[in-house]
């Protein structure tokens, strides 16, 4: 695979993980699509180790030794065949730059930092690659472990975009922390990201959707739990309000999310539950969400996409 000249790769430098998609490009049924050929992921944290305001040492080389890994997968391969994004973690740590010179080096290609507008831009791209629905009005919301992308957008052409500066990793960090789980504490958080949504909502509403689309992992592994753990209504697919309700309750009920049994959840999602659900309550509730459709990845099929339109 080293170096296979058709062959595109993606780095999403994430707040909770760092991942590489390989892919290449296909065609099925007329059309050019994009087939993933590879998929690592790292479990960095490196939200965690935003330690007042700067990256620690345990994340920096948490961090280094990721990319590391990920460089040796990629040698071989052209510079113009592989982007490497950066997000909220590395956009709001004032070490950045300290981060970045080693982060290059052992990565072996440019690490872009986006800003969160950027960020949502290409998470659209990537919806709307792998949902191509030109007529339909959509909401795409994608959580990460720092920052919340909303995208409006309709076809390929996204309307409205915002970064909200809240995600599961900083939920979770400020309001259950050791993974302590309080009713006042889910509460408060929820108010929290719900005052933030709202900042920005009245745009998304004027123009309204069709359907709702989660992006993120945090979507996908809601979708996952509600659906094993018969939490939605009648035993619906996706994300429900409802769904989430319950999901809350067993949450409550335990009190500590390593006393949670839950078929389909993972033990490195753990930590990121109750803030993920947190922000996606909120976001239900401030812009009138029933039902979410989970996605795959938006934002490294985005940065694929593009990778692949300029060759």
């Amino acid at each position: 695979m080293k170096g296979d000249a058709s062959l595109f790769a993606a780095i999403d430098l994430g707040s909770n993980a760092f991942r590489m998609m390989i892919g290449q490009q296909v065609r099925r049924s007329q059309q050019i699509v994009i087939q993933e050929v590879k998929t690592l992921r790292e479990p960095v944290r490196l939200a965690e180790g935003l330690q007042g305001g700067a990256l620690d040492e345990l994340a920096l080389d948490r961090g280094w030794q990721a990319l590391a890994r990920f460089g040796k997968k990629l040698r071989g391969f052209e510079a113009g065949r592989v982007r490497a994004v950066a997000t909220s973690a590395v956009r709001e740590a004032e070490n950045a730059q300290l981060f970045l010179a080693s982060a290059e080096r052992h990565l072996g290609f440019r690490i872009d930092v986006i800003s969160g507008h950027e960020e949502a831009r290409l998470v659209y791209a990537g919806v709307a690659h792998t949902n191509p629905d030109p007529e339909r009005m959509r909401l795409v919301v994608d959580i990460g472990g720092g920052s919340t992308e909303l995208i409006l957008g309709k076809g390929a052409q996204p309307l409205v975009t915002e970064s909200i500066a809240i995600g599961s990793g900083t939920l979770g960090a400020r309001y259950f922390a050791g993974g302590v789980i309080t009713a006042k504490a889910l509460l408060e958080a929820e108010r929290v990201a719900t005052l933030q949504f709202e900042k920005v909502a009245r745009r998304y509403r004027a123009l309204g959707w069709q359907q709702a689309i989660g992006s993120s992992g945090t979507a996908r592994m809601l979708a996952k739990v509600l659906k094993a753990n018969g939490l939605n209504d009648d035993g619906q697919n996706g994300i429900t309000y409802s769904g989430l309700l319950r999901l809350s309750l067993r949450l409550l009920e335990v009190g500590h999310v390593r006393q949670l049994k839950l078929a389909g959840l993972q033990a490195h999602r753990l930590s990121i539950l109750p803030g993920g659900l947190v922000a996606m309550l909120a976001a239900f509730k401030v812009f009138g969400v029933l039902h979410m459709t989970p996605s795959e990845p938006g934002l490294r099929l985005g940065v694929l996409h593009g990778l692949m339109s300029r060759h």
